[in-house]
């Protein structure tokens, strides 16, 4: 009888922690903006950092980059030195969270637009950036780092708007940045817009 009254306490407590997963124990939460407050236009990418969940980075269409230590309770535009205000993405490496990279130009073919010049590198969590490369893909998609080798990065590059050209296709580099090699290139008019690496094997990647 024991042993019985055992079995269906321990059952009764296993449908309350169920019965926790129902629509009235989220019914009174709700999405709600925690900034940046000021205008600054579309925000086109998020990166948190791997390492910190307290630490988010923001890249804004028309207002570079911005980063929270805490959770998004106060934010700081970290990217307003640098020659562009448009950012297209940004992510942290996932092996070393010091290592920053920014795609600058939004990467949105609409008629009105910001664009860029080229990518983004630092090494000190974005309280310092350089400019890598690729000064004429004017909008980038994508950033992807290979998390066996943080050298290897690839660059989806959308290239001009309106017209031919440019830093255009999808690029790699082995280095760090400090060299780059188109890996796919489709035509003058046609750039990449996103790149995905397959989380099983690092060496197969999707580009659009």
């Amino acid at each position: 009888a024991l042993a019985a009254t055992t079995a269906a306490q321990g059952k009764d407590e296993k449908d309350k922690k169920k019965d926790l997963w129902v629509g009235d124990t989220f019914g009174g939460l709700e999405f709600r903006g925690i900034g940046p407050a000021l205008t600054s236009g579309r925000i086109v990418d998020i990166a948190v950092d791997p390492k910190d969940e307290s630490v988010i980075y923001l890249a804004v269409a028309c207002g570079g980059v911005w980063k929270t230590t805490n959770h998004g309770t106060t934010w700081s535009p970290i990217f307003d030195g640098e020659s562009v205000y448009s950012a297209g993405v940004v992510v942290v490496d996932p092996n070393d969270s010091n290592i920053v990279w920014v795609g600058s130009g939004e990467n949105n073919s609409q008629r009105s637009v910001s664009w860029g010049d080229g990518v983004y590198k630092s090494t000190d969590a974005g309280k310092s950036w350089k400019n890598v490369g690729l000064p004429k893909s004017e909008h980038i998609g994508e950033i992807v780092v290979d998390p066996r080798n943080s050298n290897v990065v690839y660059v989806a590059a959308q290239g001009p708007l309106w017209a031919p050209g440019g830093d255009r296709g999808l690029y790699k580099t082995t280095d760090g940045g400090a060299t780059w090699k188109q890996s796919l290139a489709v035509s003058e008019n046609t750039g990449v817009s996103d790149v995905v690496m397959d989380p099983r094997n690092s060496d197969v990647l999707y580009a659009a």
